[in-house]
């Protein structure tokens, strides 16, 4: 085969792959500085395979996850715990998630107490913050819990859900 008819036909390869593979391509984030926490790759390997009808996608870095594509819902371990609070706390499914309204309609959702730190990011335009912590509660009560929120709010008060 010449190099003219070679080409075309590595157009056509390429092409093919990137469609077998999906175009999407990894969400890049960056990993926290204690990402190699055994703890968190527990976390990762455990995360769910959807968030409500998000799929889950690959990432660049490590002890992250992210869904949708665009990307809704991005998660970090490893963060470094926050102390006490006055940002309201939601219990959900035994986990206590303190919430940052701060940059609305994305919501920060932290799991309150869990070393090493998870956090979550929402874009509540895509996916509601309940489906959300609802979906990844079982995956935070792999960390090891310090302790709890001293006030918690009915999940009904979680930003982001459905009228």
């Amino acid at each position: 085969m010449n190099r003219r008819a070679l080409a075309p036909a590595l157009i056509i390869a390429t092409a093919a792959v990137a469609v077998l593979t999906g175009c999407a391509g990894d969400v890049p984030m960056e990993p926290t500085a204690n990402a190699n926490d055994p703890a968190c790759a527990d976390v990762i390997v455990r995360l769910p395979e959807t968030i409500g009808e998000l799929p889950l996608r690959h990432t660049n870095a490590q002890a992250t996850g992210a869904w949708g594509d665009p990307a809704a819902v991005l998660l970090k371990c490893g963060i470094e715990p926050s102390g006490p609070t006055t940002d309201q706390c939601v219990s959900v499914d035994g986990i206590d998630w303190i919430i940052d309204r701060s940059r609305e309609p994305l919501f920060r959702f932290e799991a309150y107490g869990r070393e090493p730190g998870l956090e979550v990011i929402v874009d509540s335009e895509k996916v509601s913050g309940t489906t959300v912590v609802t979906e990844l509660s079982a995956v935070a009560q792999l960390l090891p819990q310090t302790r709890q929120c001293s006030a918690v709010t009915d999940n009904d008060d979680i930003p982001g859900n459905p009228e």
